[in-house]
């Protein structure tokens, strides 16, 4: 067994110190990676939310309005009409 000479201790430990900053660096990178993406993904499915909301907002003054005004037809036409649009955000 040969021991190490004394100038190169140095040098090993400063390559396992690069090889360790390397490997949380790529850890980062990845943990960011995976961040951006979920927040680009949750962004994009918020304003589909938000879109499928506001319609749905629009209908219901609508229809306050229809009833405020007693302009309910006499048929269930209205009723259809709610229920149609309930099962398309479900």
């Amino acid at each position: 067994m040969s021991t190490q000479p004394a100038h190169q201790r140095p040098i090993q430990q400063d390559w396992g110190h690069r090889e360790y900053i390397e490997v949380i660096t790529g850890s980062i990178k990845k943990i960011t990676d995976f961040l951006n993406s979920f927040d680009t993904s949750c962004r994009s499915r918020l304003a589909t939310l938000n879109q499928k909301l506001t319609e749905l907002e629009r209908r219901v003054e609508y229809i306050e309005a229809r009833i405020a005004t007693n302009e309910l037809p006499t048929d269930n036409h209205l009723v259809d009409e709610v229920q149609i649009e309930s099962e398309n955000y479900v």
